[in-house]
């Protein structure tokens, strides 16, 4: 069986990516689990054991859980604060309890997370290739941004997704966007990347083929035009050697 150490546990804190204000959702995710992890994050959901009447006695076992509580809430704060930048652990580190600190977290960026989430919806939608540049390039940079679609749990129907790439291709692809517009069965986004990749690379083959023909032609041009050249000066001397 094997026990997780408060070395590793230090060491998974030290990995942590410092919040800085952006992609709050993921950071949240991974610093709610590493607190879940050293068994400190029920600070944060479960309330404070209250103090004893005045004049109540209390067990030990209730002074300890509360005592326990007050250690726990204090190491989990302090974790939330580590993994902040210098910048945001300097406006942070006067809240006084690990829940405050995390609903304060939650009110300020969630909002701006909500904003971040029509940026890139926005950002897919309004995307267009372009020529000049590599279309598995660009197909990879709108796979990147439908990677962030999931981080922040927003679903977009994978027929819209690939239908919406294809007509993002450049001017210069559009026969082959109309034959993949008229194909009967749906292609998935790993087919359409594959597709893709194979029609650039024969692109590339082709284009590679016409200027290596189109040297061969420019170095024959040459050649011709040179011999040309030679039997007009031979004739020449030859002419003028019959004058003399």
């Amino acid at each position: 069986m094997a026990f997780v150490t408060l070395k590793d546990m230090g060491s998974d804190f030290h990995r942590l990516e410092r919040f800085d204000g952006g992609d709050f959702v993921r950071w949240q995710r991974k610093m709610h689990f590493l607190l879940v992890t050293v068994k400190v994050y029920y600070v944060i959901v479960n309330p404070r054991p209250p103090e004893p009447g005045e004049n109540e006695e209390e067990s030990v076992a209730k002074t300890r859980e509360r005592l326990r509580w007050d250690q726990d809430d204090e190491i989990c704060r302090g974790h939330i604060l580590n993994g902040m930048s210098n910048t945001l652990f300097d406006a942070y580190h006067t809240v006084k309890t690990a829940k405050e600190l995390w609903n304060q977290l939650e009110r300020r960026y969630i909002t701006e997370d909500a904003t971040s989430k029509r940026f890139i919806v926005s950002k897919f939608f309004d995307y267009k290739m372009v020529d000049g540049r590599s279309v598995m390039e660009q197909f990879n940079e709108i796979k990147s941004i439908l990677d962030r679609y999931s981080q922040h749990k927003l679903a977009l129907d994978e027929f819209i997704v690939v239908t919406s790439i294809i007509d993002k291709l450049p001017p210069s692809w559009k026969n082959f966007r109309n034959s993949l517009k008229h194909r009967k069965e749906d292609i998935k986004l790993d087919e359409l990347g594959t597709h893709l990749r194979i029609e650039e690379d024969l692109r590339k083959e082709e284009k590679s083929k016409s200027e290596g023909s189109n040297h061969f032609l420019s170095k024959l041009s040459k050649r011709k035009v040179n011999m040309m050249l030679r039997k007009t000066m031979k004739m020449k001397w030859n002419l003028e050697g019959a004058n003399e």
